[in-house]
């Protein structure tokens, strides 16, 4: 489905287009442009079957503040947990290289995208460890910077808000 028809969501504003999320995006960089910037990219879901997955975006001025958005997919259902972690994975990036895009075309070049991240809700305990030298390695490959448990707060809390 394409981006434009995507249905977003924000705590104070309901239910809102992606270009209203571009908005309200550089509306917040704009505020304080001289401060540091991450943006913040997680996928989660429940552990039942079907599920939605919630993918949020997270724009975090460090140090002071955050703003958020997520939207949801259909349901559907998943063979395996490692079937349902590839797919939150790359719904992270997916959205991670819409966002880069559209974001360099409304802030322009001083809008440094280098070093913000994809969270993903894998970590060194438990069963979702053997996925994370492949799933790191798939998102390095699209040039973000993998986060995992317990750093992944933008997969493990919050996406998993909203699911």
């Amino acid at each position: 489905m394409p981006y434009q028809e995507i249905i977003f969501y924000s705590q104070s504003l309901g239910k809102i287009s992606v270009e209203k999320v571009m908005e309200e995006i550089a509306a917040f960089v704009k505020k304080e442009p001289k401060r540091f910037y991450k943006i913040i990219i997680g996928t989660d879901s429940e552990a039942s079957s079907p599920v939605s997955l919630v993918t949020a975006v997270t724009i975090w001025r460090v140090g002071n503040g955050a703003i958020h958005f997520w939207t949801k997919s259909e349901e559907r259902k998943f063979a395996t947990l490692r079937d349902r972690i590839w797919q939150e994975a790359i719904s992270s990036i997916t959205l991670a290289q819409e966002m880069r895009s559209r974001l360099q075309q409304t802030l322009g070049d001083e809008f440094f995208w280098d070093g913000n991240e994809v969270h993903v809700d894998i970590g060194e305990n438990g069963p979702t460890k053997e996925l994370i030298d492949s799933v790191v390695g798939m998102i390095r490959g699209y040039n973000f910077q993998p986060v995992i448990k317990p750093a992944s707060f933008g997969a493990s809390i919050v996406a998993d808000r909203h699911t």
